[in-house]
């Protein structure tokens, strides 16, 4: 739908959306167009914020339009994603020409692809999510593990756990985080 069509439907609903959809539109589009692979998906995004949006009864009491809407914008994608997930990232690889690459080897790729640069900036932002969600024992082994590079011994060595626990806590990390990624994995391995 385009913008036109939505300022008609608000200026028949509450007169200050449409003034919100004429602000607000055009920047709102293209933070959800960045976002998500088609111009399609991104008009309906768009068009759920606007009816979540219309169907405010206390939008004057809202301390920021804006940011309101850009939230919502965030988690209408966030769902978006999540509603395509389909099978595990444990078992998942995907073929190029040069052979197989595994789900962590993605994001080592060269992002110069405009499209890979918005997916590592999501896949990032959603990374801190779920890693905050995590218990901060295992957030720490597998931040220690993954991102700094340390052996999983090392990082018994260093904490004073035993080995095996460390390992059941990366576990834990790891099978938390592949679930909560993995409508990510399947959107790159599907784009």
């Amino acid at each position: 739908m385009d913008t036109g069509a939505q300022v008609q439907m608000a200026e028949n609903n509450k007169p200050n959306i449409a003034a919100n959809i004429a602000e607000y539109g055009k920047r709102l589009f293209g933070f959800i167009r960045g976002k998500v692979r088609s111009q399609e998906d991104a008009e309906d995004l768009l068009q759920d914020v606007w009816c979540q949006f219309s169907n405010l009864s206390n939008v004057e009491q809202l301390e920021s339009v804006s940011g309101w809407l850009f939230k919502v914008a965030r988690n209408r994608v966030t769902d978006y994603y999540r509603k395509k997930r389909t099978s595990s990232l444990e078992d998942q690889a995907f073929e190029n020409e040069e052979g197989e690459l595994n789900f962590k080897e993605i994001f080592l790729l060269d992002d110069k692809d405009p499209h890979l640069a918005q997916f590592k900036e999501l896949f990032w932002e959603e990374l801190t999510e779920a890693l905050a969600e995590l218990p901060e024992n295992q957030r720490s082994v597998f931040v220690q593990n993954e991102l700094e590079d340390m052996t999983l011994q090392q990082i018994a060595d260093q904490s004073g756990e035993n080995i095996k626990t460390i390992i059941s806590r990366k576990g834990y990390a790891t099978k938390h985080l592949r679930k909560r990624l993995e409508y990510l994995y399947n959107e790159f391995i599907n784009s």
